[in-house]
């Protein structure tokens, strides 16, 4: 009779497990089928027009002061 239990046992925790593995699935399934979708085109002309938009604060298209560079290399100290 306990060997009966065991292996209603595994199995039982088998079929749960797939259980709550399936539930997980079908709650991940339905947040994704909530997302709001755009067009790749409508994403892509929003993209463009923020890049526009802020070209003029981005460093690696204007630069950065030399004054202001945190990645400057240190200046040598002399006291003599």
């Amino acid at each position: 009779m306990s060997m009966l239990r065991y292996i209603f046992g595994r199995y039982y925790l088998q079929v749960y497990r797939s259980l709550s593995n399936m539930r997980r699935l079908v709650d991940q399934l339905k947040l994704e089928a909530s997302v709001e979708r755009i067009k790749v085109s409508q994403a892509a002309a929003e993209l463009q027009q923020y890049c526009l938009q802020n070209a003029a604060k981005d460093a690696l298209l204007v630069g950065v002061p030399t004054g202001s560079n945190p990645f400057r290399e240190p200046r040598s100290c002399n006291l003599f």
